[in-house]
């Protein structure tokens, strides 16, 4: 039996994992690429894997990092059972469609730089259709239901609190004189999280494969975060300032809405108006509401008194573009809560535009910022920074609170690994930047004994005798247009002088004003070669 790593290595998102053996495949979570250009690449590269011989997907939960290229494995041939749990379910019929509306957009925007600098036009990912037509695929189950997906192979969903619906995913294989057990973590989520329940505790294991987001660090206790949140919002509300709050539509956002209701009604901070501008997130808040059923016993209560911390007076849903720009122009001491939480797509961007260069407003972090997204380079400092074409100045005041985060940090992820006693463990860590994955493989070396394996990606492991080989598609570097971009720019300057050098003693308007459009495009090609490298 072997495992291929997929993605998710060495990186915190593509999270796809791929376990097989003579008589079966099967594959856990599809996620997306996220951040560099390097590291997006891999979207579009062909893996050595076919799709249609795939027997099941089994999704641990709904974000895009895990979930995001199941249409493009469906368009491509799979046509096997997704098992996710309901409420993950529930979030992917609004997440993936959301995901094909940026695809398209993305492609669109990508495809006016390549019709200047003569590309030839990109195809997205996947469409919207794509994405509802992959819906059809899904099968829910509930938590700690055994399910037999092969003659050979079952699996049961715990619950990993870390977003609604979330799951560590237990997986038995019968190999004749024995079962080996193999544990998928997904993510694992902190304690006391808002909302939803503490993660499941896990028993035992042969082999286990282990996040380490927040493998390197610790977070602040949830009484300091809510205290250094209050006081965010009471300096910049004394300051007439915006507060921006770029949040995952799923979990982060509901927990932000949930801590705002709670400071409000304890009178810890002013009355000011709260948007919520993500129709995604709207949504996702709705699909919390129908599945109470998930959330922890103080949440249960709440609701169950009539008090729910989802709504409050002055909480406001901004569905349409136009509710949007309104908040761009006009909106003053006002909270912004956007998407997305990596600043890569939607609205947060435009609100980020019309208000980093401003110093009254402030801009909140609260989840984790990948390598290469605008949300990272505001985080580690940026003095100015490229918001959909235009040079922005950072003026606003950034802060990271990182008690927010749905991921356990380094202790809450040691503390659920050491409840697994079996001392010969073979351990995998996966899904973290290569620093955070390293560092946590040499703390559970020696916190545990155990000698955990960082693998890379494209990897397949055999494991039983833990030999290794790298596909050959990870070990090709991607390609780059750059080289002729420029030698297309150099044609087009020396082009442009030629033309000039004809038409300079013109006295016609029409030559003169042709020129000024020539020289117009061919800065906008510059900026455009300029932003890539």
């Amino acid at each position: 039996m072997k495992i291929e790593f997929l993605g998710g290595v060495k990186t915190v998102t593509g999270s796809c994992f791929l376990v097989h053996d003579a008589d079966f495949t099967i594959m856990v979570d599809c996620g997306m690429f996220q951040g560099t250009n390097d590291i997006r690449e891999r979207n579009y590269i062909q893996q050595n894997f076919i799709p249609k011989k795939i027997d099941a997907l089994l999704l641990t939960h709904a974000h895009i990092d895990h979930s995001g290229l199941i249409p493009k494995l469906i368009k491509n041939g799979f046509y096997g059972n997704i098992y996710a749990t309901k409420a993950t379910v529930d979030l992917c019929s609004i997440m993936l469609p959301d995901s094909g509306h940026i695809q398209e957009m993305d492609v669109k925007y990508a495809n006016k730089k390549n019709l200047k600098l003569g590309r030839v036009p990109l195809e997205p990912l996947y469409t919207i259709d794509d994405a509802t037509e992959s819906l059809k695929n899904f099968v829910p189950v509930s938590y700690d239901e055994i399910i037999q997906i092969n003659p050979r192979v079952e699996v049961r969903f715990r619950d990993a609190g870390h977003i609604l619906g979330s799951s560590f995913i237990e997986m038995w294989v019968d190999e004749g004189d024995h079962k080996t057990k193999i544990v998928f973590s997904g993510d694992i989520g902190p304690k006391d999280q808002a909302i939803i329940c503490d993660p499941d505790v896990i028993e035992d294991a042969d082999i286990l494969l282990m996040e380490s987001t927040y493998g390197d660090r610790l977070h602040k206790s949830k009484e300091e975060t809510y205290n250094e949140f209050r006081d965010i919002i009471l300096d910049s509300h004394n300051k007439k300032g915006n507060i921006i709050i770029p949040a995952f539509a799923i979990e982060r956002t509901q927990e932000i809405i949930y801590t705002l209701a709670k400071l409000f009604r304890d009178g810890r901070i002013p009355d000011m108006p709260v948007y919520i501008d993500s129709p995604l997130a709207i949504s996702a808040t709705e699909i919390f509401k129908k599945n109470k059923d998930l959330f922890d016993e103080e949440m249960r209560k709440e609701f169950f008194y009539g008090n729910s911390l989802l709504e409050f007076p002055n909480l406001h849903y901004t569905r349409s573009t136009e509710e949007s720009k309104w908040l761009n122009t006009d909106a003053r001491g006002a909270i912004i809560i956007s998407a997305n939480g990596m600043c890569t797509a939607g609205r947060i961007k435009h609100h980020l535009k019309y208000n980093l260069y401003r110093p009254e407003s402030s801009i909140i972090f609260v989840g984790y910022q990948a390598e290469g997204t605008l949300g990272r380079r505001l985080v580690d400092g940026a003095q100015q920074v490229r918001v959909y074409g235009a040079d922005v100045s950072v003026k606003a005041k950034i802060y990271t609170l990182g008690g927010f985060s749905a991921h356990a940090d380094r202790n809450g992820l040691l503390a659920w690994v050491k409840n697994i006693k079996n001392p010969k463990l073979k351990v995998f860590v996966i899904h973290g930047e290569e620093k955070s994955s390293e560092s946590f493989a040499e703390t559970l070396k020696a916190e545990c004994g155990f000698s955990p394996y960082v693998p890379q990606w494209g990897e397949t492991v055999d494991l039983t005798t833990m030999e290794s080989a790298v596909a050959s598609y990870a070990a090709v570097e991607a390609y780059s247009t750059l080289e002729s971009d420029i030698e297309l720019l150099s044609q087009s300057v020396k082009a442009l002088i030629d033309k000039y050098n004809t038409v300079k003693n013109s006295t016609t308007a029409g030559d003169i004003r042709k020129i000024h459009e020539d020289i117009h495009d061919l800065r906008e090609t510059m900026k455009m070669i300029i932003d890539e490298m």
